[in-house]
């Protein structure tokens, strides 16, 4: 099993965040389906902050918590696809990384 070299992609926003009348990450999922990327994970955190210091965590009735949408992919297909994910982000926060990549495949039998 040999490594291969990738991109690692992360999106932060609010779960609130939209784009085009749907929440935000869901468009972006969407989207990378679209742009053929092999695999995206969305989660959702339990509590966090970001440059305006204001801390965001589930509410009763509200849509607050954030997200992290985490994306890995070999560098061609991901260098190709960046400028439309980062166009849908607009200001918020995104992180790329050079990364070792193994797939691990059951072996038949």
């Amino acid at each position: 099993m040999t490594a291969e070299s990738g991109k690692l992609l992360e999106l932060y926003m609010a779960e609130g965040d939209d784009y085009e009348s749907k929440p935000l990450y869901e468009a972006i999922v969407a989207r990378c389906r679209e742009l053929n990327i092999s695999g995206v994970t969305v989660f959702r955190g339990l509590e966090g902050y970001g440059p305006t210091a204001e801390i965001r965590r589930a509410r009763l009735l509200s849509k607050d918590q954030p997200i992290v949408i985490l994306i890995v992919e070999q560098a061609q297909v991901l260098e190709k696809a960046l400028p439309t994910l980062t166009d849908m982000m607009g200001s918020r926060l995104t992180v790329l990384s050079d990364v070792r990549m193994k797939r691990v495949q059951k072996s038949a039998g």
